[in-house]
Parts: C-alpha cells; sequence; structure tokens
C-alpha cells in the first residue's frame, strides 16, 4: 500500500501539491516565509521516498564518494539558495521593460514563468553537450557512479550559475513581478529535489513531456 501511494503519488505531490499550495498562498497574499515551509516537507518527503522504494536499493548505499558529494553539496547548495532567494530581489530593481502580463491568474503568470526559465536553462544544458567549453564544466555532473538525491548537486557552481543566468534573465528583463518570482524559486528547488530522486516512481505519458528521471 505504502509503495504504490510513493510510486503513483510522489511526484504529483511535489509537482501539483507543493507547487500548487505555494502558487495559491503567494497569490492570496500570505507570507512568503511559508514557501520555506513548503520546501522543508518537500525534502522529508523525498528522503522518505528515496528510503522506502528506492529506484535502486544499492544507490543507497555510499562508494566511497560520501565526503565528495558532500562538499559538492554544502557549496552547490549555498550558491542555489543564494541564487533562489536573489530572484525576489533581483526582479524588484532589474527591468528593461515592463510588458508582464500583470492581469493574467496569478498561477498562469507562474505557468508562465516556469515554462520561460525552462527554456534557458534546457538551452544551456543542450549547448553544454555539444560546447567543448560548457562541457567540461557540465561534466562534473555526468561524472557520478550512481544515481541519488546529491546528484542534483553535482555541479560546478559556474555552470550551475550559467543555467540560473539563462532561466531567470529573460523573465527579470520582462519586469517579473516578486510574488510570481518567489513562487518560481520554489517551483525550481522542488524540481531538483524530483528530477534526481532515487525513488521508483511513476509518471505515465508525462514522462515524454517532463524532465524527470
Amino acid at each position: 500500500m505504502v509503495s504504490n501511494l510513493i510510486r503513483y503519488f510522489y511526484a504529483p505531490f511535489l509537482l501539483v501539491g507543493i507547487n500548487g499550495a505555494g502558487t495559491a498562498l503567494v497569490g492570496a497574499g500570505a507570507s512568503r516565509w511559508w514557501l520555506l515551509a513548503l520546501l522543508a516537507a518537500a525534502v522529508a518527503t523525498s528522503f522518505a521516498a528515496e528510503h522506502h522504494l528506492p529506484y535502486r536499493p544499492d544507490w543507497n548505499s555510499s562508494v566511497g564518494d560520501g565526503s565528495r558529494d558532500a562538499t559538492h553539496a554544502v557549496v552547490n547548495e549555498m550558491l542555489i539558495l543564494g541564487s533562489v532567494t536573489a530572484i525576489p530581489v533581483l526582479a524588484a530593481v532589474v527591468t528593461v521593460a515592463d510588458v508582464w502580463p500583470h492581469g493574467w491568474p496569478f498561477a498562469v503568470q507562474v505557468v508562465v514563468a516556469i515554462v520561460v526559465a525552462d527554456a534557458g536553462i534546457t538551452l544551456v544544458h543542450f549547448a553544454s553537450h555539444k560546447v567543448g567549453l560548457l562541457w567540461r564544466f557540465h561534466a562534473v555532473h555526468h561524472s557520478i557512479t550512481r544515481f541519488y538525491g546529491f546528484n542534483g548537486l553535482m555541479k560546478h557552481p559556474l555552470h550551475q550559475s550559467v543555467e540560473l543566468t539563462a532561466g531567470v534573465a529573460p523573465l527579470l528583463a520582462l519586469g517579473l513581478p516578486v510574488d510570481v518570482a518567489a513562487a518560481l524559486a520554489l517551483t525550481v528547488a522542488v524540481q531538483l529535489l524530483l528530477q534526481h530522486s532515487n525513488a521508483d516512481y511513476r509518471v505515465g505519458p508525462l514522462r515524454h513531456v517532463l524532465s524527470l528521471n
């Protein structure tokens, strides 16, 4: 029973439940501190799913890479959190042309922000497999020998910064509202958790659309 709940409801809970709750709360004018509580719930859920229903149980066991991964986790998590935290701040002060569709429903604005940010990050990711200089930095992410939660943090700090800049810069130039930026920050964090989780979950036909493992 528990295994089936994790397998089929783990991804929807994070993608729809956590992200949806964050979007609804921010859209209703609630304190953005609630986003931190939701992120903590997402982290706890991710760790629990990985422990109770791993895709590969052996991937939960260290092969001498614990210290390396812990170091990358500390450095890159601080950079990621710093970058994500900076999104609302930058959105409030950096605008080239305020053409953002402020009149659209808040949830739709968040979806638009996600699509634009994802396009920028995806383009950099694609280029990183084609351009030698970018690949030298991106190769760090592909140097792993097992797949588990910390893999999402196995990135060269410079490459991580390039990806985030490509995803967020166009939004800032268009006049991204602070509240939309805050909701986007949560979705970025949740995506990293789910995308690199060693949990045996299913998303059905959406596997052809969503960038998940």
